[in-house]
């Protein structure tokens, strides 16, 4: 996997979820809600933001949790085509990369948190994950 987050402040809000055993994440893989309580590396815009992988997940390991953060300040990366305004609240955009938040993923959970700095497109910036106010 490639983008993964970059940890700038440690999270203090981790939570466990189901994950298939056949599924291989890296730590600090971003991840998405696919069905209750199970997550899985996050693939595209439209997926629910379920946290921040804290270990690695083997493929078929056995192990079927994983630890996610769901707060803490994050360096992610936005995608190709758009950058984020400083303050701004983001939302998945794919593995591993973030967008400016529409009015729509506000309220589909799709958020991931708020923009602490003006990003370029294809540029690491900093998140306050969990945080949108």
């Amino acid at each position: 996997m490639a983008n993964e987050a970059v940890l700038i402040e440690n999270p203090t809000q981790i939570v466990r979820y189901t994950v298939a055993d056949n599924a291989g994440i890296a730590k600090y893989t971003i991840l998405k809600l696919s069905s209750d309580p199970n997550t899985a590396a996050a693939s595209a815009g439209a997926d629910v933001f379920a946290g921040i992988a804290m270990e690695t997940k083997t493929a078929n390991d056995g192990i079927t949790e994983i630890s996610a953060a769901i707060n803490g300040a994050w360096g992610l990366k936005t995608n190709a085509n758009t950058g984020i305004t400083l303050g701004g609240i983001c939302s998945l955009s794919g593995a591993n990369l973030i967008k400016q938040a529409t009015e729509a993923e506000m309220v589909t959970g799709g958020i991931v948190g708020k923009v602490y700095e003006t990003a370029s497109a294809s540029e690491v910036v900093r998140v306050r994950v969990g945080l949108i106010g």
